[in-house]
Order: structure tokens, then C-alpha cells, then sequence
């Protein structure tokens, strides 16, 4: 069975800002006009977290935008949304997050096989030598790759 992955958004910010140490994929519980929205790609995870409360692991400021044609039932854009995850998973992940400078931020927001999944990542907050360390090493990449087709 091939995996049919259509990326809707992704938090370019994220990988800038922070360490990424692990990664996994989530199930998202969202309303109808939700998903019709994200067909449309309208969804924007660029201060979006994730917080473990009550035992279950919950989205938070993921803007989702109203979906045009919905009615008078139509979503809020920020409201907090519970993702799928297998109890172990939750428990182990906010263990992590009680570490000092650990935080749960969502990497990309996806469909997958009909379903909507979204990408979370345990990061940990660089520090401003590390962003320019990573900015001089892109650029010399870069440098690199010019010469090399220039040859």
C-alpha cells in the first residue's frame, strides 16, 4: 500500500527556532468545516504548540481559517484541538517536556490517505550563536554548490 501524502502546510519558522530531537505523527480530531478549509490550504501553524493536559495531548494556536461557504456553524480558527496519539506516547513526550527547554511544536500539517495528520517535533529553543552558525553553514553550502556548477 503506498502512502497518497498531500503536505497542506508546514512551520518553516520551526527548524530556524529550535532543535528538532524527535519527531512523530499524529491524528487530529477536527470538525467538518475544519477539513474543508484545510482542503483549501488554509492553515497557518506559525505559533502553534502542543501541551499535554489531562492525558491527552492538545494543538494549540493553529489557525485554521473559517471555511467561506460554511453557515452560522462554522469553527473558531484558534480553537484547541486533541491529537491522536497512543497513551505511552503522550506520557513519554511530557516527561520530555518537563525537561528544562523542551517544548512540542508542530512540524507540518498533512493529509494522508483522507486523513488530516500533522507532524510534531520535541525541540528545544536555540540559541541566537546557534541560528548565525546555522545561516553561516547554508551559506557556505550554498558557495559551495555555485562553484562546483560553475566548474
Amino acid at each position: 500500500m503506498t502512502d497518497n501524502v498531500k503536505i497542506i502546510t508546514t512551520n518553516r519558522k520551526a527548524r530556524h527556532e529550535y532543535t528538532i530531537e524527535d519527531t512523530l505523527e499524529a491524528g487530529v480530531v477536527l470538525t467538518g468545516t475544519e477539513v474543508k478549509s484545510l482542503r483549501e490550504g488554509r492553515a497557518n501553524l506559525q505559533d502553534a504548540y502542543c501541551a499535554v493536559e489531562g492525558g491527552e495531548m492538545i494543538l494549540r494556536n493553529a489557525h485554521i481559517s473559517p471555511y467561506a461557504h460554511g453557515n452560522l456553524f462554522n469553527h473558531d480558527p484558534l480553537r484547541p484541538r486533541k491529537l491522536l496519539l497512543h497513551r505511552k506516547e503522550i506520557e513519554q513526550w511530557r516527561k520530555a517536556t518537563e525537561q528544562k527547554g523542551y517544548t512540542i511544536i508542530p512540524l507540518k500539517l498533512y493529509f494522508k490517505n483522507g486523513r488530516v495528520k500533522v507532524e510534531i517535533g520535541l525541540a528545544r529553543g536555540k540559541k541566537l550563536y546557534d541560528k548565525r552558525q546555522d545561516i553561516a553553514e547554508r551559506d557556505t553550502k550554498r558557495r559551495i554548490e555555485q562553484l562546483t556548477k560553475q566548474h
